[in-house]
């Protein structure tokens, strides 16, 4: 039985979705000196990513916690930057406990040029109609909310802390605030999922003015709750390849375009940032765990924050980036693979890959035109049984 490629999110050991803790993130094109960067400003070892002696520390809506060292030290990298960003992104976790004043003065030292896409991830109960006018104010034009389901059992058996009317609300309050872009999240193939949820969801976020949806399928790893305890009702591969299905079919009818195997999008609303990130152009990560592709070489940040905020640790090369890289990220986009271009960073598929990609194409997993290859729905439901025949 395959599994789902791509299109998932792992539970995490309290059984809620893992998301990297990460702030901030900056991109550069390749085609003018400011490139294309990514800066991620990640909390791990603060009370954003843990819970205090005395309950869920900086989680009350309008509550900020970010402590201002780690912000100092956040400008401190960015001082070094020569680049100005075309895309910015304050992402995973609960980066909207940054006070805006906070946002306002990174965003100010990022430099980004003008137009730029500047996003900021939110949990639906952290933030208030003031924070988010704040954010706003301080030159936030996209702001992303992991609502994930819009029925209240399955929040609660995800670990999560919102309702589905404050994810509403955190909605409204974003339209209200003039945010031109607002996402949300949607995971599939929950415990005890129906298409019925589904749908709840998707008119959730609909009546919330979202111009782009993610939905992801819930993926259990081992050494999660969830693993451990698989709670009842949890759907195997095949329902949950078939709730993925149902729920491209729903988000095209819905007018969500879909363009990336978890990613939907209204005309225009695509995820700039991410895309570069798909398309392999380059990018800088800042901040504990944060990754970066400069000058075809890939680097990290260590996860330790206090040596983050000490100036102690510095980013470590990875690798390099590969043409087996840019193959991971094409075939999540809809437009497939550019077979040309991946030759020309060196990609190359022997006789039998060839001949299995054309299995692919007959079976209805993918369509090949010309010099694209690219995977359908159904074959991004099997992405990474096709990827493990073609690297």
């Amino acid at each position: 039985m395959m599994r789902s490629g791509g299109a998932e999110r792992q539970a995490g050991a309290s059984g809620s979705a893992t998301e990297r803790v990460v702030l901030l993130t900056f991109h550069h094109r390749r085609v003018v000196p400011s490139g294309s960067w990514k800066m991620r400003f990640q909390s791990k070892g603060f009370s954003l990513a843990e819970r205090s002696s005395t309950g869920r520390a900086f989680s009350a809506p309008g509550a900020q916690g970010v402590p201002q060292p780690y912000v100092d030290a956040l400008l401190r990298e960015l001082a070094k930057n020569t680049r100005r960003p075309d895309t910015l992104y304050f992402g995973g976790g609960t980066p909207a406990l940054l006070s805006p004043g906070q946002v306002s003065t990174l965003i100010q030292a990022a430099d980004p040029l003008p137009g730029a896409e500047i996003t900021l991830e939110a949990n639906p109960d952290v933030v208030t109609p003031e924070t988010l006018l704040g954010f706003r104010q301080a030159g936030v034009n996209r702001i992303s909310f992991g609502v994930q389901s819009a029925d209240d059992a399955q929040l609660q058996r995800l670990g999560r802390t919102h309702t589905a009317a404050g994810a509403a609300r955190a909605l409204a309050w974003a339209q209200e605030a003039g945010f031109p872009d607002i996402c949300g999240d949607i995971m599939l193939a929950l415990p005890q999922y129906t298409n019925a949820e589904f749908d709840r969801t998707l008119a959730l976020l609909q009546n919330g003015g979202c111009t782009h949806i993610s939905a992801y399928l819930l993926k259990v790893e081992p050494g999660t709750a969830f693993y451990r305890n698989p709670p009842a009702g949890l759907p195997d591969a095949d329902a949950a390849a078939d709730f993925y299905l149902y729920a491209v079919r729903q988000l095209e009818a819905a007018g969500y375009r879909q363009y990336e195997i978890s990613n939907f999008a209204r005309l225009g609303h695509e995820g700039r940032h991410n895309l570069l990130y798909w398309n392999c152009e380059p990018y800088r990560g800042i901040g504990p765990a944060a990754h970066s592709c400069v000058d075809n070489v890939r680097r990290f940040w260590p996860g330790d924050v206090q040596g983050f905020i000490d100036g102690t640790i510095h980013e470590e090369i990875e690798g390099d980036c590969t043409a087996e890289d840019y193959l991971l990220m094409q075939l999540r986009l809809t437009r497939g693979l550019d077979l040309e271009e991946y030759a020309r960073r060196g990609g190359h598929f022997a006789t039998a890959q060839q001949a299995f990609m054309r299995q692919c194409v007959t079976h209805g997993y993918a369509v090949w035109e010309g010099s694209s290859f690219r995977l359908t729905p159904a074959g991004m439901v099997v992405q990474n049984a096709i990827l493990t025949e073609l690297i």
